[in-house]
């Protein structure tokens, strides 16, 4: 039903395809993986044969709620949100129906929204954000999420930007949002998501008591505009990356069910930031695809004893995480925890280091399946169940893309040579791929090579099509000749007991170079194990560089060596190598 829309004469292979149970990989790999692709191949072939038109919250959230009705989904929640406090939140897909047509009224009736305004969403972990996310949907309003750790100065540059008309917050950024207030001139309504008044917003939990449940869904175009997510590059401001109702609505099918392993009876838990885009994909499009249930814990802080109690307590399946969050995870003693009902582990974001994984698997005796892809695109690459892993590779290509590497001018390079991580557009563009960056015509433009959308990655293919990531493209270190990516060493690092993590960036050397052309080594910032913290930093410093050495090519071991407390990091815990760098090169 998922693919209803599609020509009928497609639907029988489609179902089939999807009713395959994954226990199918261990043995017919190959068969299956051609199984796929030759469906997404027939749906490129027949672009213009697509759906005129297409919703997720009638096409897809809708018809898991008949199927509900009808009993022929298993008794699972579509949605489970809990907290710190013992409070849980419960709905099926009928009560998600019911919820957010109330919230859709409320955008359209109290908010004054129209089909294709935006409105801005930053919220925290709490159940309303998913709501709302479905209201968007059934209005046509464009849904514009943003991390709640967002300052008064970043939430002035979305709103113009983006002209929302609508902004959605919650007591902690209200303030910041109401001294703003003078230079959003397209702002037209604030909505608070607040047990109390507040004055001059409008108060989400109040309407909701008074709205009625009764709304018919919009008719919206496949290609109509869905979503906007900020997304910051290594100059300029963040750009908004525009997903269409159909890039990310129908994109997520394949690796919903065959990188997740989803089925409408797991139950699936990922830590995603609402502000992160990895949160629309795992946290709402690919499991509930799936009819799979969406677990939430508000999380407001990182925490390991958290992450392994909830997986105790919980009967979650499916669970996805940042490498950040493993390497903390593996860190602490997990021995005295039982995942009873865990199965499946995904990581997405950054890639894993080696290390960490196994580390994970002695400790859980569960693999974990890697994901690649970008705010741009749904799972470009990703390590599918039953498929062989090969740590240091994020797998292999997910269709309906065709991922190559190339050179700068857009020419196919051969098995093992670095080059540019790229999905093809010629002769047919992905339909699950970003429309465009919104207002600016040359970013989109420079985004291309030839046949080429390029992802700004740096990567190397290997004779069986797993590839495996070098470093994105600015990350590059070149040092003395030698091109060398900053994971290839934090990877050596962390197997030394003394690391808990590492980042690895370039820093000048105007020893090595001439004053008129500076050069470029490796530096190493490193978090150290609490019982290394009190060794001699001169002979530590050196016991890792020799074991860098030992582990990988010479020529790569760190020439600098900073010990520090922590990182810098992203909201969505990935380390930001680029503070780093800049703060090397700014000396």
């Amino acid at each position: 039903f998922v693919m209803r829309p599609f020509i009928k004469s497609w639907i029988p292979q489609c179902l089939r395809i999807l009713r395959t149970p994954c226990r199918l990989f261990h043995g017919c790999n190959r068969l299956l993986t051609s199984q796929i692709i030759s469906y997404y191949e027939s749906i490129n072939q027949c672009k213009k044969e697509l759906p005129e038109y297409f919703n997720f919250a009638s096409d897809v959230l809708d018809e898991w709620s008949q199927l509900e009705k009808n009993g022929r989904r298993p008794a699972n929640p579509a949605f489970w949100w809990v907290n710190d406090e013992g409070e849980e939140v419960k709905w099926s897909f009928e009560e998600l129906g019911v919820l957010s047509r109330k919230a859709a009224n409320i955008l359209s009736e109290s908010c004054g929204l129209q089909r294709g305004d935006r409105v801005i969403a930053v919220l925290p972990r709490v159940p309303e954000w998913w709501l709302l996310n479905v209201a968007c949907m059934r209005t046509g309003i464009v849904f514009i999420p943003g991390t709640s750790q967002l300052t008064a100065k970043d939430i002035l540059y979305r709103l113009q930007a983006s002209k929302a008309k609508c902004i959605i917050t919650n007591e902690t950024l209200a303030p910041a949002v109401e001294s703003i207030m003078p230079d959003c001139q397209f702002l037209k309504s604030k909505l608070i998501v607040a047990k109390g008044s507040r004055a001059g917003w409008l108060n989400l939990k109040e309407l909701f008591a008074v709205t009625s449940a009764e709304h018919k869904c919009v008719k919206t175009r496949s290609q109509d505009p869905m979503l906007i997510y900020f997304t910051s590059g290594s100059t300029g401001s963040p750009k908004m990356v525009v997903q269409s109702h159909s890039s990310y609505g129908i994109g997520f099918a394949t690796s919903g069910r065959y990188w997740m392993n989803l089925t409408s009876s797991d139950i699936m838990w990922n830590t995603s930031d609402t502000g992160w885009v990895k949160s629309a994909w795992s946290s709402v499009f690919a499991p509930w695809i799936c009819g799979s249930c969406v677990f939430v814990h508000s999380m407001p802080q990182f925490k390991p004893t958290v992450i392994a109690e909830t997986l105790s307590r919980y009967p979650i399946t499916a669970f996805c995480t940042a490498p950040t969050a493993y390497r903390m995870l593996v860190q602490h003693d997990l021995s005295s925890y039982k995942f009873m009902s865990l199965k499946h582990c995904l990581s997405g974001g950054e890639p894993l280091n080696p290390e960490v994984m196994a580390k994970w698997k002695i400790q859980t005796g569960l693999d974990i399946y890697e994901g690649y892809g970008q705010t741009e695109t749904v799972t470009i690459c990703a390590t599918m169940k039953g498929m062989k892993i090969k740590p240091g590779s994020f797998g292999k290509a997910v269709p309906p893309y065709d991922v190559q590497i190339i050179n700068e001018h857009g020419a196919i390079l051969p098995a093992g040579e670095e080059g540019n991580i790229a999905i093809r557009i010629q002769p047919t563009r992905p339909f699950c791929l970003f429309s465009e960056y919104l207002d600016n015509p040359e970013k989109t433009a420079a985004s291309l090579c030839g046949n080429f959308y390029v992802t700004g990655d740096r990567g190397v293919m290997d004779e069986e099509g797993y590839i495996s990531f070098v470093g994105r493209a600015d990350d590059i270190i070149n040092s003395s000749g030698y091109r060398i990516g900053p994971f290839e060493v934090e990877s050596a690092l962390i197997q030394h007991p003394a690391v808990v993590e590492s980042a690895v960036v370039s820093s000048p050397d105007p020893i090595r170079g001439p004053l008129t052309f500076v050069a470029q080594v490796v530096k190493a910032f490193i978090v150290l194990a609490p019982a290394f913290v009190s060794h001699d930093p001169e002979k530590l410093t050196h016991e890792l560089q020799q074991h860098v050495k030992k582990v990988t090519a010479p020529y790569k071991y760190p020439r600098k060596v900073e010990f520090v407390q922590d990182l810098p990091k992203t909201t969505t815990g990935k380390i930001q190598r680029k503070v780093l760098r800049n703060r090397e090169w700014g000396k």
